[in-house]
């Protein structure tokens, strides 16, 4: 997997989002971020070194993804 840097603007402005420590939902990243690919942009933070943890909740019919961030990347 080829990661982007922690520079790069996309990667920021997701960890801006996550620096709270507290559970943010995929749609709730989205929209704060303004990022589409919210899986990719985890993956890219956690290969750079972040703790990023992941819980799922099935609703009905929906699957509620929460990402809550315990370590910042270095």
């Amino acid at each position: 997997m080829h990661k982007a840097s922690l520079t790069s603007p996309r990667l920021q402005r997701v960890l801006a989002v996550l620096r709270d420590g507290r559970p943010h939902t995929t749609r709730e990243i989205v929209r704060r971020a303004h990022v589409v690919a919210v899986n990719s942009c985890i993956a890219e933070l956690r290969a750079n070194g972040a703790v990023i943890l992941c819980t799922r909740e099935r609703r009905k019919d929906r699957l509620i993804c929460r990402y809550t961030m315990t370590k910042a990347p270095e």
